[in-house]
């Protein structure tokens, strides 16, 4: 019986520790998150959504490169990750993480609709010790 509630208090104690970062939001983004938000999205150096040929107004192409680093981050491999704007819309796809060196890299696809088109562009990014993701070349 000790040895058994010795695991359940070294159990107890680990899923503790494991949860001592996590927070709740209740949806709402505070000044600092929107401020750690932008440094993300312009790590992506405008994205592969800037190669796909289309126009985006500024909110559109925020949208978009919110769901590229959605996918990027946390997104399971072939998960889409779909964002909308007034006349445009578009989804992410990452492929499985893969390692270069000791960072962690993913494929992904932007897809993009307007105007009844559907425009494609892929590529590839790292993600850099600091969170942000690196589009390669």
């Amino acid at each position: 019986m000790g040895v058994m509630r010795f695991g359940i208090l070294a159990a107890t104690g680990l899923v503790s520790l494991a949860l001592v970062g996590c927070t709740t939001s209740s949806g709402g983004r505070t000044a600092t998150a929107k401020a750690n938000s932008a440094v993300y999205i312009a790590a992506l150096q405008g994205g592969i959504v800037s190669r796909a040929g289309v126009e985006l107004s500024r909110s559109e192409m925020q949208r978009a490169l919110e769901a590229e680093y959605r996918a990027l981050e946390a997104a399971p491999g072939g998960q889409p990750v779909a964002w909308a704007g007034s006349n445009v819309r578009g989804e992410v796809v990452a492929a499985a993480p893969y390692q270069v060196g000791k960072q962690n890299c993913r494929q992904f696809t932007h897809k993009v609709v307007s105007a009844g088109r559907e425009l494609q562009a892929r590529g590839a990014a790292c993600r850099n010790s600091n969170g942000t993701w690196t589009p390669l070349s």
